[in-house]
């Protein structure tokens, strides 16, 4: 599958696997501010996702060597954006001082990824009744430790 890219910075870098069999692709940071905690980062790239596909954007799992954490878990970006790419990370408290990592993103560093998805379109039918299953309606930790 081909993508449209389009770098909107001269130092914006465009995804790509770091090794074969990878789902993400890297994003790298070309721009970072922060402010009351969080950590805002811009990409500088903007993408033509295909209709029925979807971009999801993850921390990398270098996330942990860092004292942020990406705000919405995981980042939407719909077929119909075109606007740039982007994260926010929120700044993860520290409880315990000997666990303060004081090692933090920089512009230039990959710091997140992105998936690229397909998806069904669904449509919702109202019903009265669900059918019946084994789980039924037992929800969190319903199925054991």
């Amino acid at each position: 599958m081909k993508i449209k890219i389009k770098k909107l910075h001269e130092n914006a870098v465009v995804p790509k696997y770091a090794k074969p069999g990878d789902a993400g692709m890297d994003l790298t940071s070309i721009w970072q501010s922060e402010e009351f905690g969080k950590l805002y980062v811009k990409f500088g790239i903007a993408m033509e996702i295909p209709k029925g596909y979807v971009g999801l954007i993850f921390p990398r799992s270098s996330v942990h060597k860092t004292d942020y954490r990406l705000s919405n878990c995981v980042g939407v970006i719909d077929s119909g954006y075109r606007g740039e790419i982007q994260a926010v990370f929120d700044l993860r408290p520290t409880l315990i001082p000997e666990e303060y990592n004081p090692y933090n993103y920089r512009v230039g560093e990959r710091v997140a990824q992105i998936i690229i998805m397909p998806y069904p379109e669904v449509e919702f039918e109202e019903v009265e009744e669900l059918s019946e299953t084994t789980r039924g309606t037992g929800g969190f930790g319903s199925t054991g430790a």
